[in-house]
């Protein structure tokens, strides 16, 4: 009964407004790729550049970043010519500070932090990610990101395992970032 009075009520709907209703169903996507932009499918993800003195931290972190994007988003990480998007990442700096000392001075917790900046831009220049929402403006065509790990020599956690965990979790922040905003 239901049913007919639905079929009842669209034939008095004008033929002008049925293109209009079906249009509107037609653009609401289901699934993780409601998270990202429908007019980007690659991404192109250059080796990233360090202004570290730590070597090989923007081989590891471009490996990590590329991961990522293959692992959590729709997009596929192709060459630069066949590219969408470029992602660009700057490792701006690395730190390393005692955040906790033996009665000796040795150091028994080590905090690493890496900081980095990012752009995401499509083939013709025009950014595609905005710089995140926060109380600090900052320009629109990069964004600074910062990450942190910590490292405990004394329960056999290596410095390389530390920094592998500071690449990991930024990496994953940075992939975070070119999710479409709500």
């Amino acid at each position: 009964m239901a049913i007919q009075h639905i079929f009842a009520s669209l034939r008095q709907l004008p033929l002008v407004m049925i293109p209009f209703i079906v249009a509107g169903c037609a653009t609401y996507r289901f699934g993780n790729s409601t998270l990202y932009r429908p007019d980007v499918r690659t991404v192109h993800v250059p080796v990233i550049t360090s202004s570290s003195f730590r070597r090989h931290l923007g081989e590891r972190l471009t490996e990590a970043v590329v991961k990522q994007v293959e692992l959590a988003t729709p997009y596929k990480v192709v060459n630069e010519r066949q590219a969408d998007s470029v992602l660009i990442v700057h490792l701006v700096d690395d730190s390393r500070n005692t955040l906790a000392e033996t009665r000796n001075d040795d150091p028994r917790d080590i905090g690493i932090d890496l900081y980095a900046q990012v752009t995401w831009t499509d083939r013709r220049g025009n950014v595609l990610c905005q710089c995140p929402s926060g109380d600090v403006p900052m320009p629109a065509l990069t964004f600074d990101m910062t990450q942190s790990a910590n490292l405990v020599p004394e329960a056999g956690q290596s410095m390389s395992t530390a920094q592998q965990e500071a690449i990991q979790a930024m990496a994953q922040q940075i992939v975070a970032q070119i999710e479409t905003p709500w």
